[in-house]
């Protein structure tokens, strides 16, 4: 039995404290720019009207840059109430979908926004490890539309992620299938370092892991060392499982996790039925016991004792680097030629240093100089112990007296008010905001991209000198570009490490030789003199956090949203859809349907779209993040009479596949050999012009010409996103040929009727000489099986065997049916 959760986007739940969420406030128009202590010049009509708290939502809006936790506590709360109000209205509609979805299916069930980030309500609220229906007893699991689903595997409760376009097809009656996966055990031994977090232990499983080649697999954790990790710490490192690129990660049920439920969502009569039952049927499991491991289809020892901080990035999650050798790793980057690790800094420019003006006051940049550091707890870090361990750090550094460069672009977002709540309650939060750690809101922030702007001296500074400029975040998401355009090098830490970075100023520093900082006394204070305790941290967490932020969550799930309940939405069976909306529009993937299942249709003289290389990630395929001003999307809402600033994100406007179709393959770091440099075009072949891509699709498709796309190595990683698939369809896209394609990625382009078609060992397109200007044709025959065997032949007169990813029967169906959606539809109709 599968429970599919239809949950809102963390980008809609969001409570947003700044349109623009800065850390500090715009140099221009403050007379102070010290931590602390900002006052920020606004047009006289504004301040009055702040004063007599009749501000508008509108003149908030516009001057809404400013940080408002240096307001006065009724003046910060009466504009945190208007942003939140804004940011509802700005998505009503999308609400009034999802409330008009609760009311007209039965089995769909909406949490309302301003509640809490949709992974910890998840585990939370919603998990019940063991169902009770009809008088039946079966163990809870989970088909989630998030890369991040698999943190419920913490928790004993079995759950991966798909695709929204599965996910749509599970709500519709149709099960998920899968192959039947080989379970690898990974065995964890050994002592957990003091000094080492969670996000420590989980970067180090990640590289082990992923050096291990367990793709598509289920990972099951066993061993003693397992007992050592409470069930925040298990959630984290479930979290990252997409990494390494295992369907699940699973932590079975045992006595800590039980310690964990009493204190969360549980009463006494659900733990006495959940463990009684998991025993009965062999899913309780006791680590310390070695007669109770399983067999395996291979075995992983990991040693804790190993675990040491760590760092990963400067591009990859998976590229791990001690914290005690970051300054070497950093100058070995500048040095190495421009690739995964890599930027090619010639030796006489390394020692660059420019100046710059900010606040009035004079700094310089370096390569290596650190302009972001975002604390973010959403997934990876909603483990309060983190947290709490960076809080601890900003407490002991404000009071040795340390300070962080004004001009660094710093920000606090909780995943939750659960998380706010509970550094209000252990006393840190006034901490992290002396150090300019301030709440920017609740949602997907600097992961994926939504940083504010850096200020204008840093940018301009960055250029001048060709600068390798970092960005440290606690994060999960990190690939180039992505934070910022002008930010190259990014590095994923745990909390308290984004904020000692951030005090350093630089990630050319040796903690463990080089002073943190200097108090203003010249007193200099090491990363060991202010690292708080293990001990410490739990006796806290244990206290003070624990139980009231579950007491915390079940309140705000029974209270609701004042707005999401006063929203009215139709009364209708069928949606009204407003041809007029530029969020919700009324999809195209169901025109022209059919009721009869059309014949296998092959592909006759096809044009390459793109001709992409290794890596090409979901981040470059589907949209997300801001939508940029020079865009094919832009110009459709500008055509729609919407202002730059109305814009919204890709995330808020996913219901609008115009929008979203624009936005396909318009990623910066897009790298396409028809154009030779990073950016989001590509070539017409016909007429030899460089166009953007959706620009050069529709002319493809007006003059009835099929698309494929060429690739390289394992294509399609990264985040699940159904619009991964949604858009290349869209564009006209009929088959991608590459060399490999990541499982999860795969299974949409079959939901979507796009062949996945693999180039056989050894070959690839530099192998065969394909320049991609070709036209190639593809002869499918009446009937198709898994892994079938098709023949590509070129307009040059060369021809070359793929064989079609096909794992079931099933695919071969969906495929048919013009993709997974169509053949629901069928079968309902």
């Amino acid at each position: 039995m599968l429970q599919t959760l239809v949950e809102e986007d963390a980008q809609t739940r969001v409570r947003s404290l700044s349109l623009q969420a800065p850390s500090r406030p715009p140099s221009r128009g403050g007379s102070q720019c010290e931590h602390g202590a900002h006052v920020v010049k606004l047009p006289a009509a504004t301040s009055s009207s702040l004063r007599s708290g009749s501000t508008s939502v509108q003149q908030i809006g516009e001057h809404a840059s400013f940080a408002l936790f240096h307001l006065k506590p009724c003046l910060r709360t009466e504009t945190a109430l208007k942003n939140q109000e804004m940011e509802l209205i700005r998505n009503k509609e999308r609400l009034q979908f999802f409330k008009w979805c609760s009311k007209a299916f039965k089995n769909v069930n909406v949490v309302p926004p301003d509640v809490g980030t949709v992974h910890q309500v998840n585990m939370e609220y919603l998990s019940r490890v063991v169902q009770v229906s009809d008088g039946f007893i079966y163990p809870d699991s989970v088909v989630g539309t998030d890369s991040h689903t698999t943190m419920i595997n913490g928790l004993g409760i079995l759950g991966w992620g798909v695709g929204g376009i599965e996910s749509e097809a599970v709500m519709l009656g149709q099960p998920v299938s899968l192959t039947l996966p080989q379970v690898v055990g990974c065995k964890l031994v050994g002592n957990i370092n003091p000094l080492t977090t969670s996000i420590d232990i989980v970067l180090g499983i990640t590289k082990h892991l992923r050096q291990a080649g367990i793709a598509g697999k289920f990972v099951e954790f066993f061993g003693p060392g397992v007992s050592q990790l409470s069930a925040p710490d298990r959630t984290t490192i479930a979290n990252m499982c997409p990494e390494y690129n295992a369907t699940v990660s699973f932590f079975p049920v045992d006595q800590v996790t039980l310690k964990h439920f009493k204190k969360t969502n549980f009463t006494q009569e659900k733990l006495e039925l959940l463990e009684s039952y998991m025993k009965a049927v062999k899913l309780f499991r006791s680590y310390e016991d070695p007669s109770e491991d399983p067999e395996y289809s291979e075995v992983i020892e990991i040693n804790l004792s190993s675990m040491v901080p760590y760092v990963s990035g400067p591009k990859r999650p998976q590229d791990r680097v001690a914290v005690s050798n970051m300054k070497e790793d950093f100058q070995s980057c500048l040095d190495e030629k421009v690739g995964f690790k890599g930027f090619h800094i010639s030796k006489e420019k390394q020692e660059t240093r420019i100046p710059f003006l900010h606040c009035g006051q004079e700094y310089q940049l370096a390569h290596g100089s650190v302009v972001i550091a975002a604390v973010i707890s959403c997934t990876n870090n909603c483990n309060p112990s983190v947290m709490l361990t960076a809080g601890l750090l900003a407490k002991k550094a404000v009071e040795a007296g340390l300070v962080v460069k004004p001009y660094i672009r710093t920000s606090l977002a909780p995943g939750s008010g659960m998380v706010t709540h509970y550094l209000s309650t252990s006393g840190v939060l006034p901490y992290f905001s002396q150090l300019g750690f301030e709440v920017i809101g609740y949602g997907c922030a600097t992961c994926v991209g939504n940083t504010a702007p850096l200020p204008e001296g840093v940018v301009d500074a960055i250029k001048q000198g060709d600068l390798v400029a970092c960005g440290v975040l606690s994060g999960n998401r990190h690939f180039e570009g992505r934070l910022c355009d002008c930010v190259r090098a990014n590095y994923l830490a745990s909390p308290p490490l984004v904020v000692a970075y951030a005090i350093a100023g630089t990630v050319g520093i040796n903690f463990e030789k080089e002073p943190l900082g200097v108090t203003s006394e010249g007193k200099e204070v090491y990363l060991h003199d202010i690292w708080p305790s293990r001990e410490e941290v739990q006796q806290i967490e244990e206290d003070k956090v624990i139980s009231s932020i579950f007491k915390d969550l079940r309140g705000r799930m029974e209270k609701g949203n004042t707005f999401w309940n006063n929203i009215d939405c139709p009364d209708s069976v069928l949606f009204p859809w407003d041809h007029k909306s530029t969020y919700i529009r009324s999809p195209c993937f169901f025109s022209k349907l059919s009721k009869e299942v059309p014949p296998p249709q092959s592909i006759e003289s096809a044009h390459a779209l793109l001709f992409l290389g290794d890596k090409v990630t979901t981040d470059h395929i589907s949209p997300a993040g801001s939508i940029a001003r020079v865009s094919a999307a832009a110009k459709y809402l500008l055509s729609k009479r919407l202002t730059p600033r109305e814009f919204n994100s890709y995330g808020a406007r996913r219901g609008n596949d115009a929008v979203m179709t624009r936005g396909t393959f318009a990623s910066i770091k897009l790298q396409n050999r028809f154009i030779g440099k990073s950016g989001p075009k590509t070539l017409h072949i016909p007429s030899g012009q460089t166009l953007d891509v959706f620009e050069a699709a529709e002319r493809y498709q007006r003059d009835g010409i099929p698309l494929i796309i060429l690739a390289g190595k394992d294509y399609g990683s990264g985040n699940s996103r159904d619009w991964v698939a949604k858009g290349p369809y869209l564009l006209g896209v009929r088959a991608v040929i590459a060399e490999s394609f990541e499982k999860l990625h795969k299974n949409q382009l079959v939901g979507m009727g796009i062949m996945p078609l693999e180039f056989l060992p050894g070959q690839n397109a530099d192998s065969l000489e394909l320049s991609g200007k070709e036209r190639f044709t593809i002869a499918l025959p009446e009937t198709l099986s898994p892994r079938q065997q098709l023949t590509v032949k070129t307009s040059q007169g060369k021809s070359f065997l793929v064989t079609a990813m096909f794992d079931t029967d099933m695919d071969v169906i969906f495929f048919q049916h013009g993709g997974l959606l169509r053949y629901v539809a069928r079968t309902l109709l």
